[in-house]
């Protein structure tokens, strides 16, 4: 009788954990997928540590170019991430990102989601916001505004380590990774990204909290990890799609 797979056992407890239109996952149902995220090795999903090394390709994003505040252009050299599709329903998805060494996902949110993330090998820094005010986000539709955000995490990992998870308002729902090495991460996005549903993948670029002085209010303190972000309308990041090997999920 062949085992079920670590994927499929991914699978089954996402199926019950993320219910279509049901009520939040208990904690209890979190961290059971942390549990079994933690004991994931990339021979589990059909990666080769050293095939990602072997693939040097290289490209922009940003539109080749980003402007910073005093008009300077700052090239951004980025070698392109691999996206291999595991999964995807309406109600969450499973996937890998795939990053060669210095390649970036640069800033980016995950409105209304829960995500879950592995990281598989490697070393990444990853940077990790969430806003001081999400009520106030909600209120207003314009994102054009810089707004107010908390850095929460601010530091390179390395695998082996625990799986992270971050919520709607909490742990960093606003994040970037750049690969020091190449690594790869297993995610579970839940909901997934839908533009019907209004859940678009908006990216950023933050500023010093210094950098908007007008701005500055009694109720917060400049050394204490605030940050501005601003919508980068002139992001054109590019994941290029691959071939997932692993096993495969039955449904």
């Amino acid at each position: 009788m062949q085992t079920s797979s670590l994927v499929q056992a991914l699978f089954d407890l996402c199926k019950k954990a993320f219910l279509p239109s049901g009520p939040a996952p208990s904690p209890a149902a979190i961290n059971k997928l942390c549990s079994l995220l933690d004991t994931f090795k990339p021979i589990d999903v059909g990666l080769n540590e050293d095939a990602l090394e072997q693939d040097r390709g290289y490209g922009f994003f940003g539109q080749n170019i980003q402007r910073n505040r005093h008009s300077a252009m700052v090239a951004r050299w980025s070698q392109p991430v691999t996206y291999l599709h595991i999964y995807e329903c309406d109600s969450f998805t499973i996937g890998i990102f795939c990053l060669p060494t210095s390649a970036v996902i640069p800033l980016h949110d995950h409105p209304g989601m829960i995500v879950l993330s592995k990281l598989l090998y490697g070393s990444m820094h990853v940077k990790a916001y969430d806003w001081v005010d999400p009520v106030d986000l909600e209120r207003n539709s314009d994102r054009s505004q810089s707004r107010l955000a908390k850095l929460k995490v601010d530091t390179v990992i390395t695998a082996p380590r625990g799986p992270s998870v971050l919520y709607p308002t909490t742990g960093g729902n606003i994040h970037s990774f750049t690969a020091v090495t190449s690594c790869a991460v297993l995610d579970v996005l839940a909901p997934p990204y839908s533009d019907t549903a209004g859940r678009h993948c908006t990216y950023y670029r933050d500023y010093p909290y210094s950098c908007f002085p007008g701005k500055l209010t009694e109720n917060t303190v400049e050394d204490q990890g605030y940050a501005w972000l601003e919508v980068d309308s002139m992001n054109d990041f590019f994941v290029r799609g691959g071939k997932y090997t692993g096993p495969r999920v039955e449904t």
